[in-house]
């Protein structure tokens, strides 16, 4: 897929497994394991699903999944099936070494979006991508550093604060556009000044969801997630985008479904449904 200059391509740097329960938050368990099934645990397979923009000059990724710095208990937990750093690995496959990464946008700072940001070199922490600008909302990094004790696990600080001591990071204020063909959205519900991101041009709109639609099956608005901070927010702010999307026939791009990419919705009498669902670009 081409929009604007740029040339998009997806990659998956490793699946992981959350609880079904936190990840559809009141819906029953015998509704959301039709389209989710879960495993003895109770948990679903969820992709980190990372996006590379590509234009001959710039090399942009979008968010870097959950990293490889986890211990064996963790890795238990969380189920994380990965081998190897598959980050670097996806990269490599479209050419592209770590020091050619130009820009990291990060939508948020949980560790399943930021995990891969940081990357253990001679015994220390480093950025993993050297020559890259690390994007992020200052209000989600001020957040980051000084948590709630609901979701003061999500944050992982050898995931970022390497970043700021190395000054790769850099700190966006609100709403603004990245260049001609991206634009920063601004969602709170999920947790303070999460940062989508929409790339456009005259004739195709996509979105890079982050944790607002974590899944296809997080467009049905009562489906929201138990980790969100303030899930009402979170309601208000998925009408906005399916409206939206509706309307001007945004694809939205999926950065944890373990199978669709992206889709497109339609909106009916019964709210709104997927209307197409695309395994690739």
């Amino acid at each position: 897929m081409k929009i604007g200059k740029y040339n998009l391509h997806f990659i998956n740097s490793g699946y992981f497994s959350l609880d079904g329960g936190a990840m559809f938050g009141i819906i029953p368990k015998p509704l959301w394991e039709k389209s989710n099934p879960p495993d003895i645990n109770n948990r679903i397979k969820l992709a980190t699903r990372n996006l590379v923009l590509t234009d001959g000059k710039k090399n942009i990724l979008i968010d870097t999944g959950m990293g490889n710095k986890w211990d064996d208990r963790s890795k238990s937990i969380y189920e994380i099936q990965q081998n190897t750093f598959l980050l670097i690995d996806e990269l490599s496959k479209l050419n592209i070494k770590p020091d050619a990464i130009t820009d990291v946008i990060l939508t948020h700072l949980h560790f399943d979006h930021t995990g891969g940001s940081t990357i253990v070199k001679d015994g220390k922490l480093n950025p993993t991508f050297p020559n890259a600008k690390y994007y992020v909302q200052k209000k989600n990094y001020d957040w980051a550093l000084n948590p709630s004790e609901k979701d003061k696990g999500s944050y992982i600080k050898e995931n970022f604060l390497p970043l700021n001591e190395y000054g790769n990071l850099v700190f966006i204020n609100g709403e603004e556009f990245f260049d001609d063909e991206i634009q920063l959205l601004i969602v709170n519900g999920h947790t303070f000044s999460q940062q989508l991101i929409k790339i456009s041009d005259s004739s195709n709109i996509l979105v890079f969801c982050g944790d607002l639609f974590p899944t296809s099956s997080h467009i049905h608005l009562p489906y929201i997630m138990g980790y969100d901070l303030q899930p009402l927010v979170t309601l208000e702010e998925k009408k906005k985008i399916l409206n939206k999307a509706v309307d001007e026939n945004w694809k939205l791009f999926f950065e944890h479904d373990p199978e669709t990419v992206f889709a497109t919705v339609v909106k009916t009498d019964k709210g709104f449904k997927i209307n197409e669902k695309f395994s690739g670009f």
